[in-house]
């Protein structure tokens, strides 16, 4: 009899329990879910709380647990578990993110009104099926940003209770319970705070945002989306990259970047006949048809130039210019009649191209590419060189004054040229002023070997010695460059130097036979003969004819 009463105590003291709880706390209180997070090993690297704040997934939550993560998901009050999806910002100081899961949930509301010192507040603990609820009293608030609250409460928790909400009595939202570093102190970062995270186009360069293996969500902005894709084509992983495509897709389907971005992966991997068919997708989704045309026609000609080797019965150029033409008929601009001269050129018709070209020097684009296109036909039709001069002359002389990096490479161009028909020093003097329009970049190895190569023939030797120097320090790992290093210090009697240097060139290629007679010819000019024979011995055994007269 007793055991009765006291069962029946016990269910009228639940009964109580959860009458005292109002009916807009029970509601928000589903609202709340565990979260874990997962190393990449698949291990669990941290288990906290958070709350979802709208319907369609989006979440908020503490910021530690997905620090180093590889892996989140989410278990809601009915059991279910989700996938969390992206991040959609996050705050390292307060310890506070917002983001995403996979699918549809019933979240909780903001508060409108934030509560004070004294104040009884509600804490919502997360738990399956029932409502886990009690007040806690607010002990202190202060103001950070101007706006947002900092509540800070005398009471102690679990740190099973981590990252659950704090509600005021009309379910809304207040902050996520926190726990000090040090002591048991418990305190919550406005929830406003969370909601108001947000990513842009940068933020996958964020390092506090880098700092997880979860990808950032999507702008909602065409531009900083269009830029995340751009950035995240460098900076993450290719799935993470196919996954921003993927979504700029979804969310501006009538945006042709999204089309022509999954084309080139595709294009990539080697899948044209994917790639045809969103580019065909394309055509048929967005409202600007110039551009789908166009850079349809794009894809297929980076494919036919740089992967020519890999038959696709379905394009070619003339489908390239079939598209570029469609573009024009769209919207007749210049442009589009540049893409047709430059496929044109690749069909091998230079003097139609050059025509164009020319055309086009007189449009609204007029600039010093058309001028060196136009010189690049000059030369595949085997035109007076002074007419070839004389377009790069007009590339130059078309590009913004002051010249700037944009004119670079007409200027490298000329010095060729000029190079190439043994005017020495104006070569120097172009390449001088393109390693001057080029500074703060990081030059290719190449120019600075040409360059070396010129000012070798014209006895300019410190400076050469310079380049070819510059020329290793970016490629550390090319042989030749060491040879023709050693090659100008013998010239110049840096004997002991070109030994060394011979010595380095060896250590990458062993066989390389211009390395050991260099390396004989200044260990004989050092008196070190039986040395000096070795290494000329072995430059005849690997077929240098030249050994054999030094040997003598």
């Amino acid at each position: 009899m007793k055991i009765q009463h006291f069962i029946v105590g016990l269910m009228l003291t639940c009964s109580l329990t959860a009458m005292a709880q109002p009916s807009p706390i029970v509601k928000a209180s589903k609202s709340v879910f565990t979260l874990t997070t997962f190393a990449k090993d698949g291990s669990i690297l941290a288990s906290s709380h958070g709350v979802f704040i709208g319907n369609n997934g989006e979440a908020i939550a503490l910021w530690t647990p997905f620090k180093g993560a590889a892996k989140a998901v989410v278990i809601d009050a009915n059991g279910n578990e989700m996938n969390v999806e992206t991040i959609d910002g996050a705050n390292e100081i307060y310890d506070i993110c917002k983001f995403r899961v996979n699918r549809k949930t019933t979240g909780a509301t903001l508060a409108a009104n934030q509560a004070n010192k004294g104040d009884k507040v509600w804490l919502a603990a997360y738990s399956v099926k029932k409502t886990n609820a009690k007040q806690i009293p607010v002990n202190n608030t202060e103001k950070f940003n101007n706006t947002y609250n900092y509540y800070i409460f005398s009471s102690q928790e679990d740190d099973i209770n981590i990252g659950c909400p704090i509600l005021n009595s009309k379910g809304e939202i207040l902050g996520l319970l926190q726990k000090s570093i040090k002591g048991n102190e418990i305190h919550a970062t406005d929830a406003r705070f969370a909601y108001d995270q947000k990513v842009t186009g940068m933020s996958v360069n964020d390092p506090v945002l880098k700092s997880t293996g979860i990808r950032t969500t999507l702008p909602n902005t065409h531009d900083d989306a269009l830029l995340t894709i751009m950035m995240s084509q460098s900076t993450r992983d290719s799935i993470t990259h196919a996954q921003y495509i993927a979504d700029f897709i979804n969310k501006f389907p009538k945006s042709i970047e999204g089309y022509t971005a999954q084309a080139e992966e595709y294009l990539s991997a080697n899948q044209f006949n994917q790639a045809d068919e969103i580019m065909k997708r394309a055509i048929n989704q967005i409202d600007k048809k110039d551009e789908a045309y166009s850079d349809y026609a794009k894809i297929i000609y980076r494919k036919e130039i740089f992967k020519s080797d890999r038959p696709f019965a379905n394009w070619s150029l003339d489908l390239a210019l079939e598209q570029s033409q469609k573009a024009y008929t769209f919207n007749p601009k210049s442009i589009y009649k540049h893409q047709q001269a430059q496929i044109i050129y690749a069909k091998g018709d230079y003097q139609q191209a050059y025509r164009m070209f020319m055309e086009l020097t007189k449009s609204d684009i007029r600039n010093g590419e058309v001028f060196y296109e136009a010189a690049q036909c000059k030369v595949q039709l085997k035109a007076p060189k002074e007419e070839y001069m004389a377009l790069l002359d007009s590339a130059i002389a078309a590009c913004p004054q002051p010249l700037t990096a944009v004119a670079a490479p007409y200027v490298l161009a000329r010095g060729v040229a000029f190079d190439n028909n043994g005017n020495l020093r104006k070569a120097l003097a172009d390449y001088n002023q393109y390693d001057s329009l080029m500074v703060g970049r990081i030059l290719e190895p190449s120019f600075y070997y040409t360059r070396f190569k010129c000012e070798s023939k014209l006895h300019q030797y410190q400076q050469a010695l310079a380049d070819i120097a510059r020329a290793i320090i970016t490629n550390p790992h090319e042989a030749t460059y060491y040879a023709e290093m050693a090659s100008l210090q013998l010239r110049v009697k840096m004997y002991e130097q070109a030994v060394e240097t011979c010595a380095r060139c060896l250590m990458i290629e062993p066989e390389y036979p211009d390395a050991w007679l260099i390396m004989g010819i200044a260990q004989k000019q050092l008196g070190k003969n039986e040395e000096a024979t070795k290494s000329l011995q072995k430059a005849q055994e690997l077929g240098d004819k030249r050994a054999e007269q030094y040997l003598k």
